[in-house]
């Protein structure tokens, strides 16, 4: 309560100033992109797109509350369509603003359910665009297991926490409560529902491939050694993955990955992206039955393991063939 407290006020406030002072920081902005020689002006489209999460967000936020209020709290339909209504609208905000636009490809991979997703994690809008990816072309109800820094977004706190979703403790001590937690998260998943992670832990880019890598050498040499040729995605943690798996013995494995949103896990990172005329962003998946896939038990969990590291690898090598084609097209 005590977050939301400073969360909701603030992005309030932050909506109404974002939009109270645009005839301040527009001609500021569009100066610095002119002097910078920044022809496609991404200070100006970003703080635009700023505008337009902001409202989006807060409006969200309202109608959270006049669920509560009207008894709805806990109705988790209402809460989807909120939440599938979000994601469309803040991926229409970074089309018109951005240039960006967010192409699905096998949307069907989900279909029936239950599966479980796993997801190539490189760009601040992981979560966004997966959201679009899965409510959105997909038709279907995700149960996320995010980091909880995630929670000082009041939209994401608020119908975060009223959908099934867990909110992971990285920093906790003893995992053990959390591997359960992701157990139970998709133990009832039904047809319309999937249970998503995204296996690396954190945004991946260079420093943080070597250093992963650099540990895993440490206690698995062999592993280490298997991995060493990845270059664009970082080594998999599969105690995650594997808790959703013995959580739901009937769910099928769904890997997806998406290219567009390279060096965009920072701020000018985003900017020089924005900067650039951006080429679509591809969000692929693909479908795996579950006879496919290894028991995720803890007495198999290095033949898990060295599973998932070939997917991972398999998904590395087709981002660098899809980056490949962008460089020659574009």
């Amino acid at each position: 309560m005590t977050r939301r407290l400073r969360s909701i006020p603030a992005l309030v406030v932050g909506a109404i100033l974002l939009t109270v002072l645009v005839p301040v920081w527009f001609p500021s902005a569009l100066l610095a992109d002119l002097l910078r020689g920044r022809r496609r002006l991404p200070t100006v489209r970003l703080l635009a797109f700023a505008v337009a999460w902001a409202w989006v967000e807060t409006a969200g936020v309202v109608v959270a509350g006049v669920l509560w209020v009207v008894g709805r709290g806990r109705h988790l339909p209402a809460h989807y369509g909120l939440q599938r209504w979000w994601a469309a609208r803040l991926i229409g905000a970074l089309r018109v603003t951005c240039g960006v636009r967010v192409l699905v490809e096998n949307p069907e991979a989900l279909r029936p359910g239950p599966t479980v997703l796993f997801a190539r994690h490189a760009s601040l809008a992981d979560s966004l665009v997966s959201a679009y990816a899965i409510s959105t072309h997909s038709k279907v109800n995700p149960r996320y297991v995010l980091k909880k820094e995630l929670l000082a977004d009041p939209c994401l706190d608020i119908v975060g926490n009223r959908l099934p979703n867990h909110f992971l403790d990285r920093g906790a001590t003893d995992s053990a409560p959390e591997l359960a937690a992701l157990e139970r998260l998709v133990a009832d998943l039904g047809p319309d529902g999937v249970g998503v992670i995204f296996p690396e832990g954190t945004r991946a880019n260079p420093k943080k491939r070597a250093s992963a890598l650099e540990k895993i050498a440490s206690i698995d040499p062999e592993r280490a050694a298997r991995l060493g040729t990845m270059q664009h995605l970082l080594p998999p943690r599969p105690a995650g993955a594997a808790a959703l798996l013995r959580g739901n013995p009937d769910a099928d494995v769904v890997l997806a990955w998406h290219v567009g949103f390279e060096g965009f896990d920072t701020f000018g990172g985003i900017l020089r992206g924005v900067g650039n005329p951006p080429a679509p962003v591809r969000f692929v998946m693909k479908r795996l039955a579950r006879s496919e896939v290894p028991v995720a038990t803890e007495a198999n969990m290095k033949v898990f393991t060295e599973w998932l590291d070939r997917q991972w690898l398999d998904l590395d090598a087709e981002v660098g063939r899809a980056l490949d084609e962008r460089s020659r097209h574009g």
